[in-house]
């Protein structure tokens, strides 16, 4: 898409000579006395003033915006940057920030945002309407996410566009599953995501699901939502029924800290892809999170050896797309560049490096992040995270499995079926529990794999293991 183009054919259209001529005389008003009250905000018209090709009312809108400066106009002036069409004023939108905030960033977006987040939260009182008015350009629908009154659990500042349309990384609806020996397209080296409910055992292939994010499948007899961030190498499984209300869920086409926000069909509010609840619209703050299911990252070959009943996506996805191992996001997986800024950065992995990460059920504010490098090394290990005690139990493939350990301590396993505590007695282990003598249960844990970077930049308190 030539965005440039597009947003000259529907927005400067949009900012008729009435409004350049209401924007002239907005920077030619009397200002007021000293010791008055305080000036009101500059209209979000003012903002979109700025995406003009007539340069005149540009710098109109420029300076009345620098002659009303706060701190809270920054983020808009860096959210509509990219779509100002004269690059002269996109220069002066920069250095008139350089004058006000007294930061030399130049050019460089990415350091300007991170200033701007690592401040204390100030917005437009309008700030909603001016997202709104703006990515409607782009999107009609986007205005359906943002607007006066929405409520928001998160900055909206750090609400960024991800470069596509609502849906424009299509779901996949209960998908066509085939039989594993009919899925020849599949290596035993590429990676799944395994799925076992209740009997009920699927894969869904890492190389399809770059491609979509996400799936909506029916399993052992429940609505589920499959979330697959790309970005975040994340890959949660939810419920898709809170509370009695099916949530009909979709790719928005924004982003938090780097990971997806999806949106429900009903409310169009935005959901968290890594907490499963409404961060921004009407659902947000009704205490609504989606149940979160356990999942595992494997390699087909040892998902299949564990489970040859197992069932597995097809290749007819009804979309046109080139499913190869590795050919979606080659780019940004064979680096460790990010695509998008987050507010901080923690070195003490690399930004891809992969985790297991866990979230307490009986402690909201605990998680934990443990290297897979330091699971591959210690293939029963034992922690707890709020009250929880737990073991994960690491194969040759390198999967994670975690599992209520009930304080009992675990010493070996055999990498398929049989783990063996201190006591010398044998547990068998099977995808949703680990059952020892006497019929004592186990459950599994929910946990699922991530990129260093993204957990850690949506949960900067997390603890980390490596």
């Amino acid at each position: 898409m030539n965005l440039r183009k597009f947003l000259k054919n529907c927005l400067f259209g949009a900012l008729s000579l009435a409004l350049a001529a209401d924007l002239l005389a907005q920077a030619a008003a009397v200002k007021p006395p000293a010791g008055a009250a305080v000036r009101p905000h500059v209209p979000i018209s003012v903002f979109l003033g700025l995406i003009n090709t007539n340069e005149v009312a540009s710098r109109a809108a420029l300076a009345r915006i620098a002659d009303g400066w706060r701190d809270g106009y920054t983020a808009p002036l860096l959210e509509l940057l990219g779509f100002v069409p004269v690059r002269d004023i996109q220069m002066e939108i920069l250095v008139m920030l350089g004058r006000v905030t007294g930061q030399r960033f130049g050019g460089d977006i990415d350091q300007w945002y991170q200033w701007v987040w690592s401040r204390q939260r100030e917005e437009h009182p309008d700030y909603g309407e001016f997202k709104a008015a703006l990515y409607e350009q782009v999107d009609p629908r986007f205005r359906e996410y943002f607007g006066r009154g929405r409520r928001a659990l998160i900055r909206q500042d750090e609400i960024r566009w991800g470069g596509v349309w609502r849906d424009g990384i299509p779901p996949l609806k209960n998908p066509k599953m085939i039989a594993a020996a009919q899925a020849t397209y599949l290596a035993d080296d590429n990676i799944v995501f395994g799925v076992a409910i209740d009997g009920d055992v699927r894969a869904y292939p890492r190389r399809i699901l770059a491609w979509h994010e996400m799936f909506k499948d029916r399993i052992a007899g429940r609505e589920m939502n499959g979330v697959y961030c790309t970005l975040c190498g994340s890959m949660i499984l939810y419920e898709a029924n809170a509370g009695g209300v099916h949530h009909e869920l979709g790719t928005s086409g924004f982003l938090y800290r780097s990971n997806k926000l999806m949106y429900d069909h009903a409310t169009k509010s935005m959901w968290s892809t890594l907490t499963g609840t409404p961060v921004l619209g009407p659902l947000a703050g009704k205490g609504i999170e989606l149940k979160t299911l356990h999942v595992v990252t494997s390699t087909w070959g040892e998902w299949r050896k564990r489970h040859p009943g197992t069932t597995v996506l097809s290749l007819d996805t009804g979309h046109q797309r080139d499913y190869g191992e590795g050919v979606a996001y080659r780019d940004y997986f064979g680096s460790d560049q990010l695509m998008f800024t987050v507010p901080r950065l923690d070195t003490r992995l690399r930004n891809k490096d992969e985790v297991l990460a866990l979230r307490s059920a009986d402690k909201p504010g605990e998680q934990l992040a443990i290297a897979a490098s330091f699971l591959a090394a210690n293939r029963v290990y034992h922690d707890r995270i709020g009250a929880q005690p737990f073991v994960v139990l690491t194969d040759a493939s390198g999967a994670n499995r975690v599992y209520v350990s009930a304080e009992r301590q675990f010493d070996s396993w055999d990498g398929e079926a049989t783990v063996r505590d201190r006591a010398g007695r044998d547990w068998k282990l099977t995808e949703e529990a680990l059952t020892g003598p006497g019929g004592v249960r186990l459950r599994r844990l929910p946990a699922h794999r991530a990129f260093w970077f993204g957990w850690y930049a949506a949960f900067p308190a997390t603890r980390l293991v490596k």
